[in-house]
């Protein structure tokens, strides 16, 4: 089931109408990604602030994630006992099966089940798991009279209305938008083929015969009639051996819906199609020739293989259209943040602190990589622009921030005086509230610098991806170059590499208009945001800044590469420590054989496996809560201020060595970059920093090889962990792509608009000449009734060729939906498939795998043969 945008606050207004103290605790799965902490952030405000207790238990992967539906959510199942209740998952499960992965299916004796368990699904990963959207509790089911009913009262076809009733149990996905928009088509085929009967023995012979029909043209005579053919003793015998009652039905999984995450369950007899076949069995069991029972004078009926024919083609079309959209490639829509933002709206209780954490978290996804292409280059970074990281979409969500930033943070009479004697164009960035109890949140002309309230100008130009990048700053020529840009300036290495608070005030004042300036000279149009607002909503492009008193003032970027900072490094005394995993462990959700291959190493390795995954749970623990907690208390930010720069120290580090010593191979699919020696290769064995170094690394490629012409951003990066023997492997799709789609998608709507406003013209130009020709015709005396009937043909004919042409654009818009999507994800199952590889898939990014150090050439062998980008 999904709960569409208009109806968000739908659940949670049922659940605070019936929530009293004897009620279970709402349990809440976390992903370890700073968006979905922001997003748990908001959530448990609002629950604190109805009394309604809640138990937050993180989860890091697949495995931890099975882990938690044994220990907590089977439990809660009224067939084991329990009470029901609420399951949240923020960023978690949206491309798996829930009900299977967390063991809530049925047996065959109708034991377990649901068990009044309901499941809120909130992630802002795509593509989702149809099972979960359109699943078997959303679908029809045939009534006393035969009539289709709603198998729950308040679902049609999988969309939650406003009569329905929670409590009963089932999955409920959260829409952003896109299933409403987008999967028209996947939610009709998803319906059918659960509406279809299931196949027997005899259909799946006759459907690979279908396959081969179909891919012949077919004959027909210039009579345009389709020539008659005679039935066959073949295809008797095949009619009488379905006609064997005794025949048991097995069922059967397509060859184009392999995946158990895409096809569904198809329940036997329902629908008329099943009614059908039922009738031509009575029809073949008759003692009749074979020959002679299709060929009835009197009815013109098909026969019962015609309509096995038919079906299984019908079925075949509908598993295409589920397989094509979960072959799409992963991807990202609304972060889940800014969705529990928007349900904190709707019921009326938003306010700073939640405004904040919406903003941290829409902004940490940039920091990430993560956009409508999944995890890779983001449109600011290749297109030079400063639009946001997914888009038209993403700046559309950061205009809705910054008009509730307005709103709730109004600017006082004094501050309006003060900005209009100063100017925009000053550009002071923020470092200090304007009073002790100053906790505003104020927009403010971000430079593209890393952490420069906390380091020096010259650390953070140098540490910022955009600008290392744009300067080609790991050689001495870059170096020579941001030491040039800031000559022009007038900024004196003595002034720019001390701490940037104690800069002199006149410098610091003019500082963005120095930018303006002589930026573009270097090609850094991007590097800040427009000098000039558009209108009174404008400051495109603005950053988000707020002060807490005297304490800190921190912006939402240095707040979301703070926060990311702790996940992936944890505290500065254990940051050696954090992969305290000696073995390679083992989960159920995996691709290939992960398994070692001696069984003697298994029973030596048990114990060190258990104590292994003990010691790994107990940091990654330590680090969610310590994250957790520092979103909510500011001396825990500036805490870590230090481990934030210590990471980004060993970005560039590591990255200007790989560059320098040309360490970066050209493959065919991609380029490969393997980082197993150095004073940092230990830091990079967490996934989610080795993703901001592989960013770091394609942005860098990314700008020489636009020089030279070449196009591509495909990236991947393995990361030794020597005391597991494992290589994380990570896989960045091409960011270049992003702008192509976004011309192609601008010449588009040029089309569609010339081609309506010639649909005008057409229209109009017709009108006039009717009326002309009436007028003339009635000074005549004629009547006007012929003509304006065929008058009215042509419009039709115009309306049809309009609509064919609308259904053609469709049909391209369907086509280049998945294309430049990261398709590393099943790239890495297929080469899994290929070789053999020991490989561990755990991470909800799909772009990221374990492999075993001896598999590593091999696995990267077969992976360079894949298509990596839809």
């Amino acid at each position: 089931m999904y709960l569409p945008r208009n109806l968000i606050s739908h659940l949670y207004a049922q659940l605070q109408k019936n929530y009293h103290l004897t009620s279970p605790p709402v349990l809440i799965l976390v992903s370890l990604d700073p968006d979905a902490l922001c997003a748990c952030r908001i959530l448990t405000a609002l629950f604190k602030r109805d009394y309604i207790q809640h138990k937050i238990e993180p989860i890091s992967g697949y495995g931890d994630l099975t882990a938690a539906g044994e220990k907590h959510v089977q439990p809660m199942r009224t067939t084991n006992g329990g009470s029901g209740g609420i399951v949240v998952c923020l960023g978690v499960g949206g491309l798996v099966d829930l009900e299977a992965i967390l063991g809530l299916e049925a047996d065959e004796e109708g034991n377990g089940g649901m068990g009044d368990v309901e499941i809120w699904v909130v992630d802002a990963r795509r593509p989702w798991n149809l099972s979960n959207v359109f699943g078997m509790q959303s679908l029809g089911a045939i009534g006393a009279e035969g009539e289709l009913v709603a198998r729950v009262p308040g679902v049609q076809q999988g969309r939650i209305t406003e009569s329905y009733r929670a409590g009963r149990g089932g999955i409920v996905v959260f829409d952003d938008g896109d299933i409403v928009e987008q999967l028209g088509p996947q939610r009709d085929a998803y319906c059918a083929l659960a509406e279809m009967p299931e196949l027997g023995e005899d259909d799946e012979d006759l459907e690979s015969t279908v396959f081969d029909s179909d891919n012949e043209e077919e004959r027909v005579p210039d009579s345009g009639q389709e020539q008659r053919k005679r039935k066959s003793n073949s295809d008797a015998e095949d009619s009488d051996s379905e006609a064997d009652e005794g025949t048991p039905r097995k069922k059967r999984r397509s060859n184009s819906s392999s995946s158990i995450d895409s096809t569904p369950e198809r329940p036997a007899r329902r629908g008329l199609l099943s009614t059908s076949l039922d009738d031509s069995d009575a029809l073949v069991r008759s003692d009749s020739p074979p020959s002679v029972v299709p060929s009835s004078p009197r009815n013109n009926q098909p026969s019962a293989r015609a309509l096995r024919r038919q079906l299984l083609r019908l079925r075949r079309k509908h598993d295409a259209i589920i397989q094509a959209y979960q072959n799409l490639g992963q991807s990202y829509s609304e972060p889940i943040s800014a969705m529990m933002y928007s349900l904190a709206s709707e019921l009326g209780r938003e306010d700073n602190d939640l405004l904040w954490h919406a903003i941290v978290g829409v902004t940490s996804l940039e920091l990430s990589g993560r956009t409508m292409n999944g995890i890779g280059l983001s449109a600011v970074s290749t297109s030079g622009t400063t639009s946001s990281w997914n888009r038209d979409r993403g700046e559309q969500i950061r205009s809705v921030l910054r008009d509730e930033v307005r709103r709730l943070n109004p600017t006082d009479l004094r501050d309006i005086a003060r900005e209009a004697s100063i100017g925009d164009s000053s550009g002071i960035i923020q470092t200090h509230a304007r009073g002790p109890t100053d906790n505003s949140i104020r927009l403010s002309p971000e430079p593209r610098f890393l952490l420069i309230r906390h380091w020096s100008l010259y650390d953070s130009m140098l540490h910022s991806p955009y600008l290392s990048a744009k300067l080609r700053i790991w050689n001495d020529a870059g170096k020579r170059r941001l030491h040039k840009l800031l000559a022009k300036m007038g900024v004196s290495l003595t002034q720019c590499k001390q701490s940037y608070t104690h800069m002199d005030m006149e410098l610091k004042r003019g500082l963005r208009e120095r930018l303006l300036r002589f930026a573009p000279q270097y090609g850094l149009e991007a590097l800040i945001p427009p000098q000039v607002s558009r209108g009174m909503g404008g400051k495109e492009g603005w950053g988000f800044v707020r002060c807490w008193g005297w304490k800190a003032c921190l912006s939402a970027m240095d707040v979301g590469v703070i926060v990311g900072a702790i996940l992936e490094v944890g505290d500065m005394d254990a940051k050696l420590s954090s992969s305290g995993n000696t073995s390679f462990p083992q989960h159920n959700h995996s691709s290939g054989n992960n398994t070692p291959r001696n069984p003697e190493e298994t029973a030596s390795n048990a114990t060190d496996l258990q104590s292994a995954e003990q010691a790994r749970g107990a940091v990654v623990l330590k680090r969610f809560w310590t994250a957790y907690d520092a979103l909510g208390k500011v001396q825990d930010l500036t805490k870590h201020i230090i481990t934030a720069q210590h990471l980004h120290r060993a970005i560039l580090r590591t990255g200007t060595s790989l560059l320098e010593k040309k360490q970066i191979r050209h493959l065919r699919s991609f380029r490969l970059a393997v980082v197993k020696e150095g004073p940092d290769v230990q830091l990079f064995s967490h996934p989610g920093a080795l993703v901001k170094l592989a960013l770091w690394v394609a942005e860098a490629i990314t700008e020489t090889e636009s020089s030279r012409g070449r196009k591509g951003g495909e990236l991947v990066v393995a990361g030794l962990d020597e005391n597991r023997g494992v290589y994380v492997v990570v896989g960045l799709g091409g960011g270049a792509d992003v702008v192509a789609r976004k011309e192609k998608e601008q010449k588009r709507q040029t089309r569609r608009k010339a081609k309506a406003d010639k649909k005008e013209a057409k229209k109009a130009d017709r009108e006039c000449r009717r009326h002309l020709k009436r007028e003339r015709m009635e000074a005549n005396g004629v009547e006007f009734d012929s003509e304006a009937e065929s008058e009215d043909e042509s419009e039709e004919d115009s309306e049809s060729e309009a609509s064919s042409d609308e259904e053609e654009e469709e049909e391209e818009e369907e086509r280049e939906r998945g294309k430049g999507l990261n398709r590393f994800g099943i790239a890495f199952s297929e080469a899994v498939e290929e070789t053999g590889a020991r490989v561990r898939q755990d991470s909800f990014e799909h772009c990221v795998v374990e492999v075993k150090k001896e598999d590593l050439l091999g696995f990267l062998e077969a992976l360079s043969q894949k298509a990596v980008v839809g």
